[in-house]
């Protein structure tokens, strides 16, 4: 039974008419959009797996994003795609510490060198006019069988902590620009036994009832009708903000018989924690490791403020 079946007989008017577009916001893409989104991944398999370079390197392709956290709206058709070659690693040390603190020595196999293989693949693939290389990642464009996808090319990357342990993720070496680094889940076996962002999403979404990731989609589908209404506080909103603005919301904010009920508690805390930097200074991602709001960030607090008070008036919590 759905939040709508439920409680509809509670619901008048204007509420009722949210709910109704709640409980149809909050369901991910058809079974066919979602056949479309993994045949560009076994796409993408096989153009590296035929790549006589890459082939002969330990190389791990994986969805990631707002589809592979199973978060994806309609708006979000295409996939985002990890190619992760863990021959070699990037590194994070402890003030001080360097290569020889730790056993390891420079690589003779460099992120640039990576990354134009796996072009080379991706054009032997899908043909020149298909592969468009970006400052950070690939992209390809959509046809009849697979949606667009974008391909980031990643090492391995381990961040280590005081005491020798360390964190595993990915790290992206842009053309032009500093090194990006992410921990979406735990993808090796040799990496410690830490939740990441896939982790930590399941388990909130187990421990709301499978509510959380509704929220996370019925948010991002707000945030669209509201850029569409001309709303300036949406523009800057990406997706994988709301998604780690709502893993911020306690599970109680999502314990209601309906969407909307849930929508006002989950925006109602997020209204009040964002108008301080004290009050959402330590808020992190989903990977519950990098901090959500930092100078390095593509937002601040006072948007993603700014978009909650919008998105609250916008459904008339107020």
């Amino acid at each position: 039974m759905s939040k709508s079946d439920s409680a509809s007989r509670l619901l008048l008017g204007t509420a009722s008419t949210w709910e109704t577009k709640f409980e149809q916001w909050s369901k991910p893409p058809s079974q066919s959009e979602q056949a479309r989104c993994d045949n560009a991944i076994k796409a993408i398999r096989n153009a590296v797996s035929n790549s006589s370079r890459l082939r002969s390197r330990s190389i791990t392709v994986f969805p990631q994003g707002s589809y592979r956290n199973r978060v994806n709206v309609r708006r979000d058709s295409d996939v985002d795609v990890g190619v992760m070659c863990h021959d070699v690693f990037l590194t994070h040390y402890p003030p001080g510490k360097s290569n020889a603190d730790f056993g390891y020595s420079d690589a003779g196999y460099s992120f640039g060198q990576f990354k134009n293989e796996l072009e080379d693949a991706l054009v032997s693939h899908f043909g020149r006019a298909a592969v468009h290389r970006g400052n950070k990642a690939f992209d390809i464009k959509e046809n009849s069988y697979h949606v667009e996808a974008d391909v980031a090319p990643l090492f391995e990357f381990r961040h280590h902590l005081e005491g020798g342990a360390y964190i595993g993720g990915v790290a992206l070496v842009p053309d032009k620009g500093f090194r990006i680094e992410n921990f979406p889940e735990r993808l090796l076996d040799h990496w410690p036994q830490l939740p990441l962002h896939y982790e930590n999403g399941v388990s909130k979404n187990s421990n709301t009832s499978r509510s959380y990731k509704g929220v996370v989609r019925i948010l991002k589908k707000l945030r669209n009708e509201m850029e569409e209404a001309g709303i300036a506080a949406a523009e800057p909103i990406p997706g994988f903000l709301i998604e780690c603005l709502v893993w911020n919301a306690p599970d109680n904010c999502f314990s209601h018989q309906t969407w909307d009920a849930d929508i006002q508690s989950v925006l109602t805390h997020l209204w009040s924690a964002t108008k301080e930097d004290t009050t959402c200074n330590e808020w992190c991602e989903v990977n519950g490791i990098k901090f959500l709001f930092q100078q390095s960030q593509k937002w601040t607090r006072a948007q993603a403020h700014a978009f909650v008070d919008a998105a609250w008036t916008f459904v008339g919590v107020r």
